[in-house]
């Protein structure tokens, strides 16, 4: 069992910045793959960004690259998601996310969920 716990979400401008962190526990929680997905009100959960277990590889949404950055911290089992340039359209309820499977974009993929935090922007 791997057990996730987001936190940093919060109400922020449009072209503001938030960093959500997703704090991992659990068994051999740094060898799993972890994600970023995205709920936004009346609409179905996206795909937002995925880093390996070793951080040398990173796969984002089109609707976020260049601006979200995902990272890893094995040592503190913690996951990052930097968001800079918010846009009102960003604002989701953000789910961390840990998995095996190999197709990486599909929430399929990952077996262990956080609990979620809100991020707001405003315009």
């Amino acid at each position: 069992q791997v057990q996730l716990v987001e936190s940093g979400g919060g109400l922020v401008q449009a072209g503001g910045s938030l960093r959500l962190s997703c704090a991992a526990s659990g068994r051999t929680s740094s060898s799993y793959r972890m994600a970023w997905f995205r709920q936004a009100p009346g609409k179905e959960r996206e795909f937002v960004a995925t880093i390996n277990w070793s951080g040398g590889r990173t796969y984002y949404a089109d609707s976020v690259k260049g601006r979200f950055s995902i990272s890893r911290d094995n040592a503190k089992n913690t996951v990052y998601l930097q968001m800079n340039s918010l846009k009102p359209e960003d604002t989701a309820v953000y789910y961390c996310a840990a998995g095996l499977g190999w197709q990486i974009y599909s929430g399929e993929s990952y077996a262990y969920w956080g609990q979620g935090t809100q991020v707001t922007v405003s315009s």
